[in-house]
């Protein structure tokens, strides 16, 4: 399904107070929550979304001083997708420093009232990732804002989403086998069977490696590649999340 695309003059957005900072390209996208309590209605009645994210707006720029909503895109249950500042236009809702590295997707959920996010608002934030990923010169990262910053967005069933992976609603895929007990590391070199069903499967997802059951240095940067890809620390250690990523993750 294409994006559903709520352009600014289609909610009415008011006009930016400034210029908007260039944004040539980004390392992926942060997920947010609002931080508030949001109304459960907004599932049975878009124009109460409309309305969120024009107060949203209003909050950012009389309250914060901002020069406009901090989002880049805002996804609400309908599968639709508002226009924040868009494309290749500086985010502010990051954080200082880190509004530069990446694009600001809010999910239309709060710390109370709709607190679940419905499958709709789940497409819809993946809808405005592979649109930031096709025109935005956006990289394949899916983080939490609270990865590199101080506070509890976006929530915990959204962070929890993000960090299985960002899955698409009602896909299913393989599930990973159990995680062998051990780290798989280098150096020295870890050898055994572990690591040769883990080179398997990384060669299956069009990862170009040798398949020979030693963990060494090639191993190593494949898994940090890897690792970077779905926005998770980059050690080269495949630990129990990057072995279950290594099967769950969607396929890019």
């Amino acid at each position: 399904m294409a994006i559903d695309l709520v352009l600014r003059r289609d909610w009415n957005a008011r006009a930016p107070r400034g210029d908007y900072t260039q944004l040539d390209s980004t390392k992926g996208v942060k997920v947010h929550y609002t931080g508030g309590r949001v109304d459960p209605d907004i599932v049975s009645d878009h124009a109460r979304c409309v309305a969120l994210v024009r107060s949203i707006q209003g909050s950012h720029m009389d309250g914060n001083g901002w020069i406009d909503i901090g989002y880049s895109f805002v996804a609400c249950p309908h599968r639709k997708v508002f226009e924040g500042r868009g494309l290749h236009h500086l985010p502010a809702a990051n954080g200082p420093g880190l509004n530069a590295g990446h694009y600001a997707v809010l999910g239309l959920v709060g710390n109370a009232g709709l607190v679940q996010p419905p499958d709709g608002i789940l497409h819809a934030v993946l809808d405005a990732i592979q649109h930031v990923r096709d025109r935005g010169r956006a990289g394949r990262e899916i983080k939490g804002h609270r990865d590199g910053y101080a506070t509890d967005c976006p929530g915990e069933p959204l962070y929890a989403w993000v960090r299985r992976g960002a899955p698409r609603p009602g896909q299913s895929g393989p599930s990973a086998p159990p995680f062998p007990g051990r780290l798989l590391t280098y150096p020295p070199v870890t050898r055994g069977q572990d690591v040769r069903t883990w080179q398997e499967q990384m060669l299956r997802r069009g990862w170009e490696l040798e398949v020979d059951g030693a963990y060494g240095a090639e191993s190593r940067d494949v898994c940090r590649r890897f690792q970077r890809s779905q926005g998770i620390d980059d050690d080269g250690v495949v630990g129990p999340v990057t072995w279950r990523l290594t099967w769950e993750a969607p396929a890019p």
